[in-house]
């Protein structure tokens, strides 16, 4: 049984309380890791540990030594790159093969925005008073708090941490209780590159106690949460209590439109990518597939085969190409929504059920349903699994309208060979990131976010640093004669 504490002002500490939590490995159900459960005493302790590191020492930092920190961070994960690989997928069950890559692609990020700390500007305002100077200048928000989910853990920590690390913050971490431990094995890298005390802090703790005294607390200025739409309420409701500033992003329900002059064998690659990539757990995964009338037979087809050559195993495996789902809860979950779609009307194409092949985890096959309308239970509500509800449009408008008949809007994918379509489409469509002939792409440089029922505000891409920092306005006299009496206005 390994086992992991929290990191809070550059120390590893166990809950004052000595409380702690099993987590569990999906592909097996066993218990591997024994973890320090951070409470009231633990939040409190982490944020004024950041308050304190940003009144202090990370204030007085030039902003060429806060890159080097960014860069050693991404060193030491391109290093440790199989390490917390393993881990995560041990926690997680996602694929090894992705997550060791991920880990080895994340450190670019913190490349990127170490490349950014010091091209932050201000700007020399034309200003319409005589002898004035007025300029603004860029300053960190503060202390932030970032709330991480369980999926993706180091791409969804890379997005919050460098920028806010690059601006001159610093930040308190929650790792998500369903699977901790990576971002407690990170704590372990972030502690080797010698950042001052403080400067970031990584915690985890249940939601009702560790995220509500953390987004609630005097001393937090920002809020960066990832995850579902009924804890984002939550958040913004504590928000009010620090009225800290707030970026959401809350997955979605992601349309895939293929028209019918697509190339076949790039849309179904396309259409497996977004789906049962990553088992459907991924919060862009495009669960929603709409086929042009007259090739839908073919590419039904087409769809069933490649999902029952699926290859299902152990996640550690590098032959394996679909791992378990992480939680019991999600599997129940899917269980009963496809229950239900049948009962109103769905039809299985393939899947539906429970991985009969193994005698534990949690493993479930990957599944196409055929829906007549997207208000049927499994086409509506994001599953977070590799189930693909399936339906048909005629035309163009008929596509865009499907499109956004959404409470999401997060991604999108367009599958065609015509460029006005591409284009006409892609801009009609409410999604804060759209995909056309290809899906599943991410970049440092490339804002990643939604609309509507999927949150607000940005991560990545240089934008993000505004999110990460206040402008500040600074007036200067120039006037060799005094102010002028106060009750004459200039």
């Amino acid at each position: 049984m390994q086992k992991f504490k929290n990191y809070i002002n550059g120390d590893f500490v166990n809950s004052k309380s000595g409380k702690s939590f099993t987590s569990i490995d999906p592909s097996n159900e066993k218990e591997f890791a024994e973890i320090s459960l951070a409470e009231e005493f633990e939040v409190n302790s982490a944020v004024e540990a950041a308050y304190k590191a940003f009144h202090g020492e990370w204030s007085k930092i030039l902003p060429s030594k806060r890159a080097k920190y960014l860069r050693a961070i991404g060193d030491q994960l391109k290093d440790k790159a199989e390490l917390l690989g393993t881990i995560e997928t041990k926690d997680t069950g996602k694929l090894f093969k992705e997550t060791k890559f991920q880990a080895n692609y994340i450190a670019e990020y913190y490349y990127y925005y170490a490349g950014l700390v010091d091209k932050i500007e201000g700007a020399t305002l034309p200003i319409d008073k005589e002898d004035m100077h007025v300029f603004t200048t860029r300053v960190p928000v503060g202390v932030i708090a970032a709330i991480i989910p369980w999926n993706s853990q180091m791409f969804l920590t890379a997005v919050k941490l460098a920028p806010a690390l690059a601006m001159g913050n610093t930040i308190v971490i929650k790792a998500s209780e369903i699977a901790p431990t990576p971002l407690l094995e990170f704590s372990k890298l972030i502690d080797k590159v010698g950042l001052p005390k403080g400067v970031v802090n990584i915690i985890t703790g249940y939601a009702d106690t560790c995220s509500k005294i953390l987004t609630s607390h005097p001393k937090i200025n920002k809020i960066a949460f990832t995850g579902g739409v009924h804890t984002a309420k939550h958040i913004v409701r504590n928000s009010a209590e620090n009225l800290s500033q707030v970026s959401l992003e809350l997955g979605g329900k992601s349309p895939v439109v293929v028209f019918n002059d697509a190339r076949k064998d790039n849309a179904i690659n396309g259409i497996m990518a977004s789906i049962f990539g990553a088992g459907g757990q991924s919060c862009i995964a495009g669960s929603r597939l709409y086929l042009q009338k007259n090739i839908y037979e073919e590419y039904i087809e087409e769809l069933k085969t490649k999902a029952e050559a699926i290859k299902i195993g152990d996640p550690m495996s590098t032959t394996t190409q679909l791992g378990p789902l992480a939680t019991l809860n999600q599997l129940q979950n899917i269980e009963d929504k496809i229950k239900q779609t049948l009962e109103q009307g769905g039809r299985i194409i393939t899947g539906g059920n429970r991985v009969n092949d193994f005698k534990n985890g949690f493993y479930f096959e990957p599944t196409i349903i055929a829906c007549d309308h997207h208000s049927l239970p499994a086409a509506e509500n994001e599953l977070f699994g590799p189930v693909l509800s399936v339906m048909k449009f005629t035309d163009e408008d008929e596509a865009i309208k499907l499109m956004n008949d959404n409470t999401f809007g997060l991604a999108a994918g367009i599958f065609t060979e015509n460029n006005g379509i591409a284009m006409r489409v892609s801009k009609a469509v409410q999604a804060g990131v759209v995909f056309v002939n290809t899906y599943r792409l991410i970049s440092p440089m490339a804002p990643f976010g939604g609309f509507k029922n999927s949150g607000y505000g940005r991560e990545s891409g240089i934008e993000v640093m505004k999110d990460y920092s206040n402008i500040k306005t600074t007036w200067i006299s120039t006037s060799k004669e005094p102010l002028s009496d106060p009750f004459n206005l200039r």
